[in-house]
């Protein structure tokens, strides 16, 4: 690894850049959702309000958002544990990002790959599709010769 290679802290500039991904796809994760159950419409809020009232639609959405905000925090966890060196974070941040592909592409067959007038792929719009083309990018990242060799000597040192 060579100096111009390796930021500040002695991480190579390519685990710092999959830690930006990553951080950048959690966010945008966190936005998305938010965005698709309070402003764009037909929102998830609407749709539930006409089916199971104001307090029902409300105890519907807590479920998925403590999930949404558990997961985030595990990968966040992951994310961190990553630019420590720690190469099973590596592995599991790569393992759901690849699941959280292959459910975007699950999602997208059903639909069709047609591209529509708002800005999307069939039912889908584009920033459905953007957490994972970050993700997708963190995981290219920590596997880039720089990034393997910080994990090796991690994994050397016991981290």
């Amino acid at each position: 690894m060579t100096d111009a290679a390796v930021g500040r802290a002695g991480r190579p500039r390519t685990v710092e850049a999959a830690f930006a991904l990553s951080l950048a796809a959690i966010a945008l994760q966190a936005v998305v959702w938010v965005l698709g159950t309070f402003v764009v419409s037909p929102t998830g809020l609407e749709e539930l309000r006409g089916e199971l009232g104001r307090d029902g639609a409300t105890r519907q959405l807590a479920v998925p958002a403590g999930l949404l905000a558990a997961l985030g925090a595990l990968w966040l966890l992951f994310c961190f544990r990553m630019r420590a060196g720690d190469g099973r974070a590596r592995i599991a941040l790569t393992v759901v990002g690849l699941f959280s592909g292959l459910f975007f592409l699950n999602a997208l067959s059903k639909d069709g790959f047609r591209w529509t007038a708002d800005g999307g792929i069939g039912d889908l719009l584009l920033t459905d599709l953007l957490p994972d083309l970050l993700a997708a990018g963190a995981i290219v990242m920590m596997f880039l010769p720089a990034s393997n060799a910080y994990f090796s000597a991690a994994r050397r040192e016991g981290r």
